[in-house]
């Protein structure tokens, strides 16, 4: 199906969605080898790929995959785990719910190799121009996909999910967390120009055109992808989406003192061109 749907089926979808509330290097784009189980989908090309990085997230994958389905249905999409070889079965049980639905692949990686690695791996895999990043573990709301598929559909190169413009909002989080966050925001506006057209540039839920990080190199140990494709990308235009950043429902959060260091020191070597 194209993506150029009828008005009245977005208005149909929309009402739907509306309605289901929710309880170290750096690395050009790399294809690593598929699981022989996931080669069935190697030719085939998607209207949407939505990449996801799992790590322990086997009590939120069906919940997730059941909603990507409800919202984006009308649409040609397929969903790419990658797993960093998870203990709890994640893997195979992404893999379970592949063989169900027929657009599902699986990347499982020898041991815990990082966020923005398993986001860069599975970017290489998409077959769409359309690419999603998105979390696991629920706290980003699959129904607001449909939103930024219909802000792709205008023509913008890269759409944020952003938790701080009007609709936005965080839930249940600390003084701290908040102040950390917004302090993070503010040291990539102040050092990096490119990103103060974005009010969330450090979001980790958006959505972009390949040819936004044609002939760029993405830092696979970097701290936000968003962050550098804004800094380095080739785009034109930019739109954001409010969405309310939900509670984690069940595992735990990868949110350390380590992660701010990391971070304060992925901006400056933004900022002097060292990556």
């Amino acid at each position: 199906m194209s993506l150029y749907r009828t008005e009245a089926k977005k208005r149909l979808q929309r009402l739907e969605t509306e309605i289901a509330e929710p309880t170290q290097e750096l690395l050009a784009l790399s294809v690593p080898p598929l699981v022989p189980t996931d080669l069935s989908l190697e030719a085939e090309r998607f209207e949407l790929s939505i990449v996801i990085p799992t790590y322990k997230e086997a009590k939120n994958l069906r919940a997730l995959y059941d909603r990507i389905f409800k919202t984006l249905r009308l649409y040609d999409f397929e969903v790419i785990f990658v797993d960093d070889n998870s203990p709890d079965g994640t893997a195979e049980l992404a893999r379970e719910i592949g063989e169900a639905y027929g657009n599902v692949r699986v990347l499982k990686r020898n041991g815990k190799s990082g966020l923005s690695s398993a986001v860069l791996d599975g970017m290489g895999l998409a077959r769409s121009d359309l690419v999603v990043v998105m979390d696991a573990d629920l706290q980003h709301p699959p129904e607001d996909l449909f939103d930024m598929v219909e802000k792709a559909l205008e023509g913008y190169d890269i759409v944020v999910a952003s938790r701080y413009m009007p609709g936005g909002s965080i839930a249940n989080w600390s003084a701290l967390r908040r102040c950390v966050s917004r302090g993070g925001i503010m040291l990539a506006h102040a050092l990096l120009p490119e990103t103060r057209a974005v009010r969330d540039p450090v979001s980790g839920f958006f959505l972009f055109r390949k040819r936004a990080i044609d002939g760029i190199r993405i830092n696979a140990s970097g701290f936000k992808i968003l962050v550098e494709i804004l800094a380095k990308g080739n785009y034109r235009s930019i739109a954001e989406v409010p969405f309310r950043f939900r509670s984690r429902m069940n595992g735990d959060s990868k949110f350390n003192a380590k992660v701010i260091m990391d971070y304060v020191i992925f901006i400056m070597k933004l900022r002097l061109g060292l990556l």
